[in-house]
């Protein structure tokens, strides 16, 4: 089932400027459609004047004492105002208020994670307010909570500036930080991706390596290299098949023999 619709009492937009036969005034100052200045002339008059040229006659100054009318091409000046107020919103810049809080007994560890936190920040070009909060009496050291903002600004100068000093109000301290210069340009993004590639303390090695390579492979060409004799393998000699060795033949033992002493039949017997 459809939702329905709720009645908007709102009055609809209007268009408030006054062109053709909105105009009341008695007489005008009239601009023609080249921008040359006709003069004072009556409302009717004026309004003939730009009909005879197939275009509008628009108030364009109605403060002015008689005001101004122009001629011209009401619906081409209506789009070219939208155009100019579109490419000027289009250039402006929405600035973000981040806010991030520290405590003056902040450990190490969760001093560099915030820390981090405001670093994206800046480099999203996002302001921040750095704030830092007392409890007890805390509020009775705020040099401790000075310290740790005049640390961050240190270690981030190069990232940010700051626009508005540490300033107490109550239990609360704050900074404002805005992007610097570098981040706006994006300068400072670039200059990282380059320090990440080749760090400032490695420059120095990977030259050093380049001109030991470059020295090596000159002096490497420059002297001949004496190849080993070639080596010849001898064919491993062959041992001889050794003969099978012969097998002794059993004498045959007769049953029906008389048996000896032993209980054996003599060796040797014959059957008769």
């Amino acid at each position: 089932m459809p939702v329905p619709r709720r009645f908007d009492r709102r009055p609809p937009e209007r268009d408030t400027t006054r062109i053709n036969e909105r105009i009341r005034v008695p007489e005008v100052r009239l601009i023609d459609d080249e921008g040359q200045q006709i003069g004072v002339l009556k409302t009717p008059d004026a309004l003939a004047f730009a009909q005879e040229r197939d275009l509008d006659l628009v108030e364009v100054a109605p403060e002015a004492r008689p005001p101004v009318c122009r001629v011209l091409d009401y619906s081409k000046y209506k789009y070219e105002q939208a155009q100019k107020v579109k490419q000027a919103r289009k250039h402006q810049q929405q600035i973000t208020v981040r806010e991030i809080k520290f405590r003056p007994k902040i450990a190490e560890h969760d001093y560099d994670t915030k820390k981090h936190h405001v670093e994206r920040f800046l480099r999203h070009k996002d302001k921040v307010k750095v704030t830092i909060m007392f409890r007890g009496r805390e509020v009775t050291h705020p040099e401790r909570g000075t310290a740790i903002l005049d640390r961050l600004a240190e270690e981030l100068s190069e990232l940010g500036v700051v626009e508005q000093r540490p300033m107490q109000e109550g239990r609360n301290m704050t900074m404002m930080m805005a992007p610097s210069k570098a981040v706006l340009a994006g300068k400072a993004d670039s200059a990282e991706a380059a320090d990440e590639v080749f760090p400032a303390d490695a420059q120095g090695d990977v030259a050093e390596e380049a001109l030991e390579s470059a020295l090596e492979s000159g002096s490497a060409s420059s002297e001949p290299v004496s190849e080993p004799p070639p080596t010849t393998q001898e064919p491993a000699a062959e041992e001889p098949e050794s003969a099978p060795e012969p097998v002794a033949e059993e004498p045959e033992t007769n049953a029906d023999a008389p048996l000896g002493d032993s209980g054996t039949a003599a060796a040797g017997s014959t059957v008769s």
